[in-house]
C-alpha cells in the first residue's frame, strides 16, 4: 500500500502516460492485487474489500492535491471493481488451500499407524 501511495504522490506517476481507456484497466489490476493480498492476509474478504475501498477513496483524494495528477470518480470505480475481484479471488484461493489441507489431514489420519518399538542402545 505504501508503494501505491508513493506512486500516486509523484506528479508523473509511473513515468509514462497511460492512455484513457487503459488507465482504468491499470487501476483495476492494481487494486485486484491489493484486494487479493488483503483477503489472503485477513482471511475475511468483506473486511479486505472495505479496507481496499477506503484506501482507493483516500488515494483519489490524495491525488487531487498532487500537481499534475487528477482525481476521478471513474478511477475509484475501477479501484472498487479491482478490489472486489481481488478479494473474491483471494477468498477462493484461501478456501481451496484449506480444503486441500483438510483432505491431506484426513488421508494421513486414515493411514494405519505403524508402531516401531524403540531400539536398544
Amino acid at each position: 500500500m505504501s508503494v501505491m501511495f508513493w506512486l500516486s504522490s509523484r506528479p508523473e506517476g509511473l513515468g509514462f502516460p497511460i492512455p484513457a481507456p487503459w488507465d482504468k484497466l491499470a487501476h483495476t489490476a492494481e487494486y485486484l492485487v491489493l484486494g487479493y493480498l488483503l483477503a489472503r492476509a485477513t482471511g475475511r474478504p468483506n473486511l479486505a474489500w472495505v479496507i481496499a475501498a477506503w484506501f482507493g477513496a483516500l488515494d483519489e483524494v490524495h491525488q487531487a492535491f498532487v500537481p499534475g495528477r487528477e482525481a476521478g470518480l471513474d478511477d475509484w470505480w475501477a479501484d472498487l471493481l479491482g478490489s472486489l475481484l481481488g478479494t473474491r479471488l483471494g477468498s477462493w484461493h484461501h478456501q481451496a488451500l484449506a480444503r486441500r489441507r483438510i483432505k491431506s489431514e484426513r488421508r494421513r489420519a486414515e493411514q494405519p499407524q505403524s508402531y516401531l518399538p524403540p531400539r536398544a542402545p
